[in-house]
């Protein structure tokens, strides 16, 4: 979905300060620069199947490292393009969880290539920040915001309130399939970053000091 995005924001139907914000019981992320990945980097004319076609369009960092297992790779980008055609959440909904669980999740790499995801489908900085602080600037985003942290926080484990409160802001049982798939999707390129320590080919973001 990733790729996808960069090369067509409407696909689917800059800097950022985000200051001393910290969420307690969230430790602060230990953000530093890499001069290495710790995972091979898989060049395009070294790929092989599924990640030599996301290469040919997409050289990333990110995807030159995935490409170490094509196959793994594959089922990632599978997600991603579903997640991306589904359509139960707008781009922009989906953007909003993205940059809020990557700031959940301390990864500089993702709220790099997320803010600039994001401007492709009308998110300003400020926008993007008050998403990255689990703000958003509508009621609607608001309770979105929310229902991801909840399910972020609690491992799916949430109170009935919490999902009559988002269903109550107007989205349906297809929306709260899409942002849990949102979250793990987003999730899984967090920690991979984290793991590869991957080097940052986006416009870098000011990096939180916590969530």
């Amino acid at each position: 979905m990733l790729f996808r995005i960069l090369q067509d924001p409407h696909d689917r139907p800059g800097h950022v300060d985000v200051g001393e914000h910290q969420d307690p019981g969230h430790p602060p992320h230990d953000f530093k620069d890499h001069a290495m990945p710790r995972l091979s980097l898989i060049e395009p004319a070294a790929a092989e199947g599924a990640a030599a076609d996301v290469l040919s369009s997409a050289p990333f960092n990110i995807f030159k490292g995935m490409a170490n297992n094509p196959v793994m790779m594959e089922g990632l980008m599978a997600m991603g393009g579903a997640i991306s055609k589904s359509g139960a959440i707008s781009a922009l909904e989906a953007e909003a969880v993205m940059l809020r669980v990557s700031e959940r999740n301390g990864c500089g790499y993702c709220l790099a290539a997320h803010t600039k995801i994001a401007s492709g489908v009308g998110v300003d900085d400020a926008k993007a920040e008050s998403f990255r602080r689990g703000e958003g600037t509508s009621d609607r985003e608001r309770a979105l915001l929310r229902f991801a942290d909840a399910v972020a926080e609690k491992n799916g484990c949430i109170e009935d309130a919490e999902l009559e409160a988002f269903r109550a802001a107007g989205f349906d049982d297809a929306a709260v399939v899409e942002v849990i798939a949102a979250i793990a999707w987003m999730t899984f390129t967090n920690l991979f970053n984290h793991v590869n320590e991957t080097e940052v080919d986006f416009p870098p973001v000011v990096t939180p000091v916590g969530v």
